[in-house]
């Protein structure tokens, strides 16, 4: 019987918790499969293990794991796979199936312009966007980001957006928002996170902080939140994974 076992990140605020919750059962209702389940990774429950021995004990022979999360880092790369190899051990007559990230996804450009223009009246010809990421030491993360903030950038011809970090890479956010102070005379913050957390209470501290010493004004964009674009990319991505006929865990 097959299951799809959706893994969240996870947060220790209750709003986050509840706003991944419902954005990936909403996707759920659009996907025709008898076991569904959700979990996290950290700081919230169910774990990954809960998730995985639900599934088991509602009979899956078949499991299709779908990390929610926008890029491909280490969580991605190591700390998940790493749990499912372990539980692939405990039940080696489960098939376990690993799906993708968001990624870089064409569709996520027209999601990013909705939030500048719904925060801003009109962009100004020195006007600079800075995209700002979780972060990791995986480059690969870099490289994603950049190459989505260059997507956002030749479909709708925004004079200057940079890519920047809140951990692990650089140039990290409060470096990139200082250095646009006297260069530009709008400044544009879009966090590239999915929901509520303790990530983007920081981002507002920092922002705080910069308007009382530089006296310029900072818009701060929604996080990408329970958006009709991101459902459609992960429909897209559980699609991929349930046609998926190479097991990633054998």
């Amino acid at each position: 019987m097959k299951a799809l076992l959706f893994i969240c990140h996870g947060t220790r605020l209750a709003k986050g918790r509840i706003e991944a919750e419902e954005f990936v059962r909403l996707c759920m209702s659009q996907v025709d499969v008898p076991i569904k389940e959700i979990c996290f990774l950290e700081l919230a429950e169910p774990s990954i293990a809960q998730g995985f021995e639900r599934c088991i004990q509602k009979g899956a022979t078949n499991i299709s794991v779908i990390p929610v999360f926008l890029l491909s880092a280490n969580h991605i790369k190591i700390d998940i796979p790493k749990e499912l190899h372990h539980f692939q051990n405990q039940h080696p007559g489960v098939e376990v199936i690993y799906g993708r990230p968001f990624g870089v996804h064409e569709a996520i450009s027209h999601l990013l312009w909705e939030k500048i223009t719904k925060n801003t009246v009109s962009l100004r010809k020195n006007t600079h966007i800075l995209l700002v990421g979780r972060g990791s030491t995986d480059q690969d993360v870099k490289r994603d980001l950049e190459a989505i903030a260059s997507n956002v950038q030749n479909h709708y011809g925004i004079p200057s957006i940079q890519a920047c970090f809140l951990t692990g890479s650089e140039p990290s956010f409060e470096e990139a928002l200082w250095n646009s102070h006297k260069l530009y005379d709008q400044v544009i913050v879009v966090p590239y996170l999915l929901f509520s957390g303790l990530l983007i209470n920081g981002v507002k501290l920092t922002i705080k902080r910069y308007q009382q010493q530089s006296k310029q004004n900072v818009t701060l964009c929604e996080t990408l939140g329970y958006h009709p674009i991101l459902k459609d990319v992960l429909l897209t991505r559980i699609n991929e994974t349930l046609e998926t006929k190479k097991y990633a865990f054998s």
